[in-house]
């Protein structure tokens, strides 16, 4: 028996028509429908409401939804997230509180009341890798520190937070979509003793992501609260470059252990390097160290050192800042190859896997 192809983004768009809601129209005629990928029977989109008060009452619709695109003709699957494009309603004044006189109460300025930072269940630390700027190989290092501290005895996840440029795919060697029995958790694969997740395991490797602040926000969440992480010593999140959204909220909305910044020793790398050190310590996120990439290169034909992007610099920037300093990684043929190949350098016996353990085992040390 032949299975039907996969709908047209039209024919699902059509089908979406049909979802009315409360309040009169439909999914479609309001515009509320954003990132719609349809993928050999698979159907993933979002549906964004104006606020968070308004998603909410987009739960019922969103089933509806959910099951109107399932009855197409070639749909094995249906995905879709909630989420919010603008911040909560401002709650009605309150009357005058306080003394006889009715003096206004005592209010924080530029504060507002929220709720504390969340914690993903079973995961002990968050620790969090990220870069000023792209290039200096923040991803190599995330992938390759977490199979380290995998092979020195901790239950290591990985969870690939660029969303515009997920590369974790690659180097770890996992291009099987997660499963997710009931549609909602998501089971992530292990790779080289990690547990892992990356939103390009769930999109073509050629596909873009282009989406809006509040739908990546509401993608760094989902995978963080949606994926079965089980019992974990350490979750590594592998940020995006710079200092933007998911930055903003993973440190504000999750109980983040520490940041880890990685850079290479030249100047225009340490200047933005410190910009995404600076970010870490306005979010109240405690600085583990800083690494060191690219540190030296040393010829495979001759042997010869070189300091191709210059000498110890980051080491000199964290004893200048009081940080603590993880270590220096080469630049090494080896390790763009294993990476490449998606087995990660750490996970052999290769004399260059010996900075990352020797890397992971200080990590260890400071988190006791």
């Amino acid at each position: 028996m032949n299975t039907p192809p996969s709908p047209t983004r039209e024919e699902v768009l059509e089908a979406l028509r049909a979802v009315t809601l409360p309040d009169g129209g439909d999914l479609v005629g309001r515009d509320l429908v954003r990132a719609l990928v349809v993928d050999e029977g698979i159907v993933r989109f979002v549906l964004e409401a104006e606020t968070p008060e308004d998603a909410r009452k987009l739960e019922t619709v969103r089933g509806q939804a959910e099951r109107a695109v399932l009855a197409l003709p070639g749909v094995a699957k249906v995905n879709v997230a909630l989420t919010a494009h603008g911040p909560a309603a401002k709650p009605s004044p309150r009357p005058p509180q306080g003394g006889p006189q009715g003096e206004a109460p005592s209010l924080k300025i530029g504060r507002h009341p929220t709720a504390g930072p969340a914690t993903v269940p079973g995961v002990k630390r968050i620790i969090a890798i990220g870069s000023g700027k792209g290039g200096v190989g923040k991803s190599t290092v995330s992938s390759n520190l977490a199979v380290a501290l995998s092979r020195e005895g901790w239950r290591v996840g990985l969870l690939d937070a660029d969303i515009y440029g997920p590369s974790q795919p690659r180097m770890m060697g996992v291009s099987k979509r997660p499963a997710s029995p009931d549609g909602k958790i998501i089971v992530p694969p292990v790779a080289h003793g990690v547990t892992m997740i990356s939103i390009g395991l769930m999109l073509r490797e050629d596909e873009a992501v282009i989406w809006r602040g509040p739908m990546l926000m509401g993608a760094l969440q989902q995978l963080l609260t949606q994926v079965q992480w089980g019992e974990l010593d350490v979750l590594i999140v592998d940020m995006p470059p710079g200092t933007g959204d998911v930055q903003l909220t993973l440190c504000q909305k999750f109980d983040v252990f520490g940041a880890i910044v990685v850079s290479t020793p030249q100047d225009v790398a340490l200047l933005d390097a410190r910009k995404a050190l600076r970010a870490f310590q306005t979010l109240k996120t405690p600085i583990l160290g800083l690494i060191e990439n690219m540190s030296t290169f040393i010829c495979p034909k001759c042997g010869h050192e070189e300091h191709i992007f210059g000498d110890g610099g980051v080491k000199r920037e964290a004893e200048k800042l009081g940080l603590p300093f993880l270590g220096e990684l080469p630049l090494s043929v080896e390790v763009r190859l294993a990476g490449d190949g998606g087995i990660p350098v750490a996970a052999t016996d290769s004399p260059v896997a010996d900075a990352y353990r020797r890397m992971a085992k200080r990590l260890m040390e400071r988190c006791a």
